[in-house]
């Protein structure tokens, strides 16, 4: 029976908590990035996969088969982050998650955000096309979107990256009314948000 990777189920002992994660499949991690990803210090967390075929992809690593992954769960990664904890704190910095498509990965990304120190930084870069589960999932972790749009047009966008745009839009139209909502319901808590 031949087994996905990226769907392994492990069990890891955390102090308090057993927890069961899937391993996320990455094709890098860079510490010490400066003014790139957000404020302060920060490290880029890249996953493989992506829903787009962009021509001129940043990653085409992130697509192919042949790249050679690195399986990790949360708690793993969290251990091999934690020794940039001081510099996070110190700059206001933390964890950006790009790839790829960070989104295909919202559980894995969730199950990190509940581990990690609430004082990190926690942004992600992404397409925004897919569907709304994933980024409403990730609304209350996640202090900065770096939302890459592509363009507009939809047929600019599809001749681009070989999808339709109408999920994006979509998206971006639920981002906004979710954050209306709850800026009426608890403006303190939007504000604070904004602010990270």
């Amino acid at each position: 029976m031949k087994r996905n990777k990226s769907k392994e189920i492990h069990t890891l002992w955390n102090k308090k908590h057993t927890f069961a994660y899937m391993k996320a499949l990455l094709i890098g991690i860079e510490r010490h990035r400066i003014a790139t990803d957000g404020q302060g210090i920060t490290t880029l967390v890249a996953f493989h996969g992506c829903p787009l075929r962009c021509r001129y992809c940043l990653n085409p690593q992130c697509l192919s088969n042949d790249t050679v992954c690195r399986t990790i769960t949360p708690q793993e990664l969290y251990e091999e982050l934690s020794v940039d904890n001081l510099y996070f704190l110190a700059t206001g910095g933390g964890v950006t998650f790009g790839g790829g498509e960070p989104l295909l990965y919202s559980e894995f990304i969730n199950d990190f955000c509940s581990i990690v120190p609430q004082e990190w930084n926690i942004c992600i870069e992404t397409s925004l096309n897919v569907t709304h589960s994933h980024m409403e999932k990730l609304l209350p972790h996640i202090a900065h979107w770096y939302v890459d749009i592509k363009d507009m047009d939809g047929h600019i966008y599809h001749n681009y990256t070989g999808k339709s745009n109408e999920q994006v839009i979509e998206n971006l139209q639920h981002a906004c009314i979710l954050h209306t909502t709850r800026t009426h319901h608890n403006p303190t808590a939007a504000h604070s948000r904004l602010q990270r």
